[in-house]
């Protein structure tokens, strides 16, 4: 009887942390205790590891078992510590070999089975940066974890599988037949595929929306420089149609951000059978009564991500923008600065990434019958007001388009001519977007919207004659200082689709009309 060890990881957010499992048998009554800040899933693993060990014919010391989880001073959750722990406790015991720098990752079932666990990608990959190479998990996260290169991972589907390579007494071990390894809950496996769409119908196309020829652009523009959008119009009129088809125009994500999309996708609680990459950008629409928990992140214990988060390199779509809580969208604000969101909880502080386009669309007015000469409208001017008062200043001057979408018109809905595809215009996109990345390469940037005031008027600035209108605008007072780059990134957008190597007056110009539409909110 003596000491075991073996390595797991806990994860606080997307970071990862590798721990220690210390197990120690004692020389008194039989007790299993464990130590360093255990949640209840965790705590509930003693009874798990008794059983799996019994049915796996590796039956656990009938002395007091002590295990340590180092550092104790982080906290721990979760049941992904499970195989971990049995392993330190069968080495103490001698039952099995050192398992030297290998990580340990899944639950047990009481028969012995090995069941998936939830972050296996972002924990494989806290590993690999700790300086581990080896990894033990489930067989159901196999695929996820060998999507980390350089991780040398082996996937089993039961504790004896684990204990026989670890140098167990075959003839003791009791084999869970394979058929029986299924997936946790015994259901079927979720298999989220290299676009990212599980279970969705592909990417709906932009030729299918008629007219709407302005918030094309808008689109486009937007697509190209990674501008945030904001669409007030009658029902009716497309905005959901257009916001929709925004994440067929966007490139496809590089190896580092679809692991950055993918790992947070393995925290979602739904996400149990990742065999790939996410290589499209993502896209979120919650609904109007979410809560703000649900749209930045939060829970009990360490927070979990929301749906900002989720929409990390992709779009956030918040339709009926006024009718959400006025808390939720004021909270956006600091992830659309810094494009990441540090939620502190009493249990600890989680950082996740947020750097995600945001699209908002509302109606006129709370009827939504405001258009025109406005006749048929039942709202009062107290009612618009409130309404669109939900829409904070600082947040609105943090959306660069601000556009009013008009109800199509029945020449246009009945046209039956050639329009342009998502295909075509995501190939501007990528033009555009290779230009402005070689551009912003010494500054350390990618998009135009990262740009910051420092650049637009020091190395990128513009003519005098160039910015005449949107120097009368600032004057005017009509438009923040924060407004007068935005509109320069605008311009800088407009010239890349454009294919030009400095803005005009007419991209000034065109930026400023689309900053400004949303002035009369």
């Amino acid at each position: 009887m003596g000491m075991g060890r073996a390595l797991a990881v806990a994860l606080v957010g997307l970071h990862g942390h590798v721990i220690e499992v210390e197990a120690d048998i004692g020389q008194t009554l039989p007790a299993f205790v464990l130590l360093g800040l255990p949640d209840a899933a965790l705590n509930e693993a003693r009874e798990r590891i008794r059983s799996a060990s019994q049915n796996s014919g590796v039956p656990l010391s009938r002395r007091k078992i002590t295990v340590n989880l180092v550092p104790a001073s982080l906290p721990k959750k979760g049941s992904g510590f499970d195989l971990a722990i049995v392993m330190a406790a069968l080495n103490a015991a001698g039952d099995v070999r050192g398992t030297g720098s290998t990580v340990f990752l899944a639950e047990l079932g009481l028969d012995g089975r090995l069941r998936p666990v939830r972050g296996v990608l972002p924990a494989v990959l806290a590993g690999i940066a700790a300086g581990c190479q080896e990894f033990v998990v489930a067989q159901a996260n196999l695929a996820e974890a060998e999507l980390v290169a350089g991780a040398k991972v082996r996937g089993y589907g039961s504790l004896a599988q684990v204990a026989a390579d670890f140098d167990a007494d075959p003839t003791q071990l009791v084999f869970v037949p394979w058929e029986s390894c299924g997936t946790a809950g015994g259901g079927a496996q979720r298999v989220v595929p290299a676009d990212g769409k599980a279970g969705k119908a592909p990417l709906a196309d932009l030729s299918e929306v008629a007219g709407q020829g302005e918030a094309r652009l808008a689109l486009e523009i937007a697509a190209a420089g990674g501008h945030h959008l904001m669409m007030v119009g009658p029902p009716g009129s497309g905005k959901t149609m257009l916001a929709e088809r925004l994440p067929g125009l966007l490139p496809d994500l590089t190896n580092e951000e679809a692991l950055e999309v993918t790992a947070i996708h393995s925290l979602d609680t739904l996400a149990d059978g990742i065999t790939a990459l996410v290589r499209r950008p993502p896209y979120e629409h919650p609904h109007h009564s979410a809560s703000t928990a649900a749209i930045i992140g939060g829970g009990s214990g360490i927070p979990r991500p929301g749906a900002a988060s989720r929409a990390h390199r992709g779009v956030l779509f918040l339709d009926e923008a006024p009718e959400f809580d006025k808390r939720v969208l004021d909270s956006l604000r600091q992830p659309l600065e810094s494009g990441e969101l540090v939620l502190h909880r009493a249990a600890g502080t989680a950082a996740y990434p947020a750097r995600f386009q945001l699209v908002l669309a509302a109606n006129p007015c709370p009827c939504g019958k405001a258009t025109g000469k406005g006749i048929a409208c039942e709202c009062t001017a107290m009612a618009r007001r409130r309404y669109f008062g939900k829409l904070s200043g600082p947040l609105l001057d943090r959306v660069d388009i601000q556009l009013q979408v008009n109800r199509v018109q029945l020449s246009q809905l009945s046209d039956t001519g050639q329009r342009e595809t998502s295909a075509q215009v995501a190939a501007r996109v990528q033009t555009a977007r290779a230009i402005q990345a070689q551009r912003l390469r010494p500054f350390g940037l990618v998009h135009n919207a990262d740009l910051t005031g420092r650049i637009l008027r020091g190395p990128l600035r513009l003519s005098g004659k160039d910015t005449l209108l949107l120097d009368r605008a600032m004057g005017a007072g009509t438009l923040s200082a924060r407004g007068y780059d935005r509109v320069l990134r605008l311009a800088w957008t407009v010239a890349d689709l454009q294919g030009r190597d400095t803005p005009g007056a007419d991209d000034v110009g065109l930026a400023l009309t689309l900053r400004q539409r949303g002035e009369g909110l």
